[in-house]
């Protein structure tokens, strides 16, 4: 028999567990308990039987990831994790006054194709599965000696092209016996998978949904985002509004700016009468350089103008700062620069 990471499983899927083993249902409560205190195996969780914890350890293993390699800034960290299959994926500390958020992967590599971004360079490997996702807050916080309160799974892949086990990372997080992240402290990030909006929009989770936008006409979106193909804005801005009227939840718009790409007044303008009289704020993002994608952020002035054009038509707007371009630690540059020191 092959065995499984127990990570992979929310509460309510231990509890089958726990029934097909002939244990009582309250085991269930106890083994996730000890999972989230950080138990390094089963023999540690001394309130379960012997025979339990045999029948624990002949079917599961408790997955616990590395670092390889950490990036410091004054207000973030970059951490370059392995897996048990020696892929590597990335993960991003950020420090605020409120607290500690983590961008969180999803994917390791990306298959969406956005032309400024890193983390599409070397292709799509495979999904990441509950506990690998859950593994990255937990190993950050025993390496960093913190508590992290908020996550935004921003990191590289597309959580929506990854949903079923997405969707269990979030309600492992969430469960109060787990990670015990709030629900409204949880940011899940798409570059615009019409299906999957609509589907999230109905699991009436009190989540916070940014779609990164990042153009406000198909033909300049196609440009820099294939799945605008698939999925082009008038399919992405309906979805948007069901997802806020069916949820309450304010959207975000993720803008990043590109210098003389997507920048100029007539885009912001344009961006502002697409968006008006959705429940949303718009987050502008300078990019970051990526040596192969020859896009360049844009200047601080044309970002500030974007942004006041923008809040002329009511829209309300935030700046995100960069981070970690000059550590290689945007997304999927500090993965990048490791695989082409193996190469």
């Amino acid at each position: 028999m092959e065995k499984k990471n127990i990570k992979d499983y929310t509460q309510n899927e231990l509890k089958e567990i726990i029934a097909d083993l002939d244990e009582p249902g309250y085991r269930a409560g106890q083994i996730f308990g000890w999972l989230y205190k950080d138990a390094d195996d089963f023999e540690a969780m001394t309130n379960l039987s012997k025979e339990l914890r045999t029948k624990l350890n002949e079917r599961f293993y408790i997955f616990k990831s590395n670092i390889i390699d950490e990036k410091n800034l004054t207000d973030s960290t970059k951490f370059l994790i392995t897996l048990e299959d020696n892929n590597l994926i990335e993960t991003v500390l950020l420090r605020y006054k409120y607290g500690y958020t983590l961008c969180v992967s999803s994917q390791v590599g990306c298959k969406m194709g956005c032309g400024f971004c890193a983390s599409t360079i070397n292709g799509f490997v495979r999904d990441l599965k509950p506990g690998e996702m859950v593994e990255q807050i937990m190993l950050v916080e025993r390496h960093k000696n913190i508590r992290v309160s908020r996550v935004v799974i921003m990191g590289s892949g597309e959580p929506l092209d990854n949903y079923d086990n997405v969707m269990r990372f979030i309600r492992i997080i969430n469960d109060k016996n787990g990670i015990n992240i709030g629900a409204r402290h949880i940011t899940i990030s798409t570059c615009g998978i019409v299906p999957g909006i609509y589907k999230l929009a109905d699991e009436k989770l009190q989540l916070t949904l940014a779609v990164s936008l990042h153009a406000a006409m198909d033909e300049k979106r196609l440009a820099i985002m294939p799945v605008n193909r698939a999925y082009p804005i008038k399919d992405i801005i309906s979805a948007v509004k069901y997802y806020t009227e069916r949820t309450n939840r304010r959207a975000t718009f993720e803008y990043s700016m590109i210098r003389g790409f997507n920048d100029t007044d007539e885009d912001a303008e344009k961006l502002a009468l697409l968006i008006r009289g959705i429940l949303c704020n718009v987050n502008l993002i300078p990019i970051n350089s990526v040596e192969e994608t020859g896009f360049l952020p844009s200047v601080s002035e044309r970002v500030m103008k974007f942004k006041d054009k923008l809040e002329e038509f009511g829209i309300n707007v935030t700046i995100r700062r960069s981070l970690g371009e000059e550590i290689d630690a945007a997304c999927g540059q500090l993965r990048r620069s490791y695989l082409e020191k193996q190469e």
